[in-house]
């Protein structure tokens, strides 16, 4: 099966990777979950999206034993929040500049290497979930200078930003930013300035929910009647279109859907054999964006 490719960290990837937050699902089976990660080294995918809270440390910890050096796979993780085991949500923020170099280490021991490819900075300007307070609330510069400093020390080969603002990009980008991780979909396009400002900058777009909220009450774009229709007509998912109409929509779209069913697994990966023609993008730009911030109340 072959996908597209983009530039990524200095690299050229597949456009569709493997995001590892599923995996935890799989924990009373490890064996399964390491053979998911091995089918989809074997599908092309080259580069996997995980953090060390993901499953506490399970995602890593299978990746750590399901990748071989041949498989030339990029390893993103994310700093910003570390594992909170029998917390609602069961992760806590973690922004502040020793707690990010701590979590740098706790990538760094759990994936068992000496040095992590990209690490994203989990700022959470935006977007669906948590909001920092009293002492979580930290200046970008701050944080900056030691994600900086963690990568003069080599620790860190790139960096770059999830959940932030047109703002906070736009402020960093002298940091040498290599990817924007954004909750962003079909039904959610509220970030297109952002997007527009990060191909004009060669960085990747890398959204997280790319079909729409996880919450209750967020749009989906499994559940638009357009996206119904054109999945129709193509004779493929509706999931399918909903990740295709991303690679479509601008050059510098990376997908990382996450699964724990080897079956879907196999189908993402064909997203991107999937052909939108005029017709049908011109009908799939039609779907109104809506807010992706959770409902209160």
């Amino acid at each position: 099966m072959t996908t597209p490719t983009a530039s990524f960290a200095g690299r050229t990837v597949s456009r569709i990777g493997y995001g590892a937050l599923q995996l935890e699902r799989l924990r009373d089976r490890r064996g399964e979950a390491v053979a998911l990660l091995r089918q989809a080294v074997e599908l092309g995918v080259d580069h996997m999206d995980t953090a060390e809270f993901y499953g506490f440390g399970f995602a890593n910890d299978v990746i750590r034993e399901a990748l071989r050096p041949e498989d030339d796979v990029l390893v993103v993780t994310k700093v910003g929040a570390d594992p909170n085991p029998g917390g609602h949500p069961p992760l806590r923020l973690a922004q502040r500049p020793e707690q990010l170099r701590a979590s740098v280490e706790d990538n760094l021991r759990s994936l068992g290497v000496d040095r992590l490819q990209v690490v994203n900075l989990r700022r959470l300007d935006s977007g669906p979930g948590l909001r920092p307070e009293g002492d979580q609330v930290v200046d970008l510069d701050d944080q900056l200078a030691v994600m900086t400093a963690l990568r003069d020390e080599g620790k860190i080969g790139a960096i770059g930003l999830s959940s932030v603002t047109l703002d906070v990009l736009r402020r960093a980008l002298p940091a040498g930013i290599v990817c924007v991780q954004n909750a962003y979909s079909l039904v959610s396009r509220d970030d297109e300035d952002m997007l527009e400002l990060s191909v004009a900058e060669g960085i990747a777009w890398v959204p997280y929910f790319p079909l729409g909220g996880a919450f209750p009450g967020l749009p989906k774009a499994t559940a638009e009647p357009a996206v119904h229709a054109v999945a129709e007509s193509l004779g493929v998912t509706t999931t399918q279109v909903g990740l295709a109409w991303l690679l479509h929509h601008a050059p510098n779209v990376l997908l990382i859907p996450g699964t724990a069913d080897p079956a879907h697994l196999e189908a993402n990966m064909g997203a991107g054999e999937v052909t939108l023609d005029a017709a049908a993008r011109a009908a799939l730009d039609a779907v109104e964006s809506r807010s992706n911030e959770v409902p209160i109340g």
